[in-house]
């Protein structure tokens, strides 16, 4: 029985955890850039698109060209956030490996 109130008491932890990084994840901001900088996206947590800023001298461009950076910058973004909260929730459940053998979290 002992063994199974260690587990519990472990999985409390585990969730205790994890809804702390989740919390974290969602206040994660990413910038995203793109024809060198003349395209800035910023995007929040699982991938609000929080701030948009174009440079002037591509105004006068064809839209096509300025939808293009958009597209990337916020693909930049959203590539940096994926592995901001990678990183968050490896070091989140970095002491958690030995739960269970063969326990794999849905992540």
């Amino acid at each position: 029985m002992k063994d199974l109130a260690q587990i519990m008491q472990q999985a409390q932890a585990m969730q205790a955890k994890m809804t702390e990084v989740q919390a974290k994840i969602e206040a994660t901001e990413a910038d995203g850039v793109a024809g060198a900088g003349l395209v800035r996206v910023k995007l929040r947590g699982k991938g609000e698109l929080v701030s948009l800023s174009i440079d002037k001298s591509l105004m006068g461009d064809d839209p096509e060209i300025i939808e293009d950076l958009i597209k990337a910058a916020h693909a930049d973004a959203r590539r940096r956030l994926d592995q901001a909260m990678d990183d968050a929730m490896r070091a989140a459940t970095a002491g958690f490996g030995g739960l269970m053998p063969g326990f794999k979290l849905p992540f």
